[in-house]
């Protein structure tokens, strides 16, 4: 036991144990009410989003294959990721274990990749939906985006075994007392990256998404044209649902960015990536609360989330042929 009338252990047995941080009855019911809250939302949103696109057939298209994994990565930040942390910070004691401290830093960061992946490979999508429409309908297939985001989810896996690979092997190396679990990653391998995962995918998102919104401007003025001369012929155009979807996605990539641009700013100032930074867990959590607005962002955007969203509530789904329900 501890005797020194100081703040309790986190493991009152062991002498080299952490101290625990004290909080008031009332603050820790209300955080734990609203970890709760957040956690339960993300994951129901994105369910809803999963059996939406798994569901029904007229929602079996390439773009919505990448909003269906990035809603997996989403769901299990809220149903894994979300009360780990959330009971890292609350408790200020890691009361998982070694193996745990290992495994979770490694799957948060995987999630983080692979959702990057996913908004580079949606920008693609819509760049070649708006700017090829005639390449996209012909050339992009289904099965061509599956083994895309198998190929992100593969190299999210291996990368993230690299950088963590000295956590992976020594979770408890930077830990000064029992009870703790501390992930730091050096200023050197934060700086490579930031440019592998944040520098370079985010170039490449603005750029397309720069094309795809001039191109879209200017098919609008050839549709008026058109409008205006029917007899005149003109170049193809992508559907007004395509540069619908194009705006809509557009938007949940700002967000995107705007959660994950704080993330990454010990790398920016030159101080190394540490869990034990006193303003690490706003960072942290910024970056996860945009799993939860993800399908908001859909919910507002997208009329067939909302109708699939009421198919699923009133169980019609569970009626026969409800797959073929038109939702579009």
């Amino acid at each position: 036991m501890d005797g020194t009338g100081g703040p309790p252990l986190c493991f009152p047995n062991i002498n080299s144990s952490c101290r625990r941080l004290l909080r008031p009855h009332s603050e820790t019911a209300v955080l734990y009410t609203l970890l709760a809250f957040v956690s339960l939302l993300t994951v129901t949103l994105n369910l809803l989003v999963i059996i939406s696109i798994s569901h029904f057939r007229q929602l079996h298209t390439p773009t919505n294959a990448l909003l269906l994994s990035l809603a997996v990565s989403d769901l299990v930040v809220g149903l894994l990721v979300m009360p780990i942390e959330g009971l890292r910070y609350m408790e200020t004691c890691w009361l998982l274990g070694r193996l745990m401290c290992a495994l979770t830093p490694y799957v948060s960061y995987c999630l983080l990749s692979a959702s990057l992946g996913h908004m580079v490979l949606i920008s693609i999508d819509r760049y070649l939906a708006i700017c090829e429409p005639l390449l996209y309908s012909s050339k992009i297939t289904l099965t061509d985006v599956k083994i895309l985001i198998c190929l992100c989810w593969a190299c999210s896996l291996l990368y993230n075994g690299c950088i963590l690979i000295g956590h992976l092997g020594r979770p408890d190396r930077f830990s000064s007392c029992h009870g703790e679990c501390v992930v730091v990653i050096s200023h050197i391998s934060g700086i490579v990256d930031l440019f592998i995962t944040f520098v370079g995918p985010c170039t490449v998102m603005v750029v397309l998404y720069l094309r795809v919104f001039v191109v879209a401007v200017s098919q609008v003025r050839v549709i008026r044209m058109q409008t205006a001369a029917t007899s005149v012929s003109a170049a193809p155009t992508a559907k007004r649902s395509e540069r619908k979807a194009a705006r809509t996605l557009g938007v949940v990539i700002v967000v995107f960015l705007m959660c994950f641009c704080p993330y990454y700013y010990p790398a920016f100032v030159g101080e190394d990536t540490s869990t034990s930074l006193s303003y690490f867990a706003v960072l942290s959590w910024i970056m996860l609360l945009n799993s939860c607005v993800n399908p908001l962002i859909y919910a507002l955007f997208y009329p067939w989330f909302r109708k699939a969203i009421q198919l699923i509530c009133t169980l019609r789904i569970l009626q026969p042929h409800s797959r073929q329900v038109k939702v579009l």
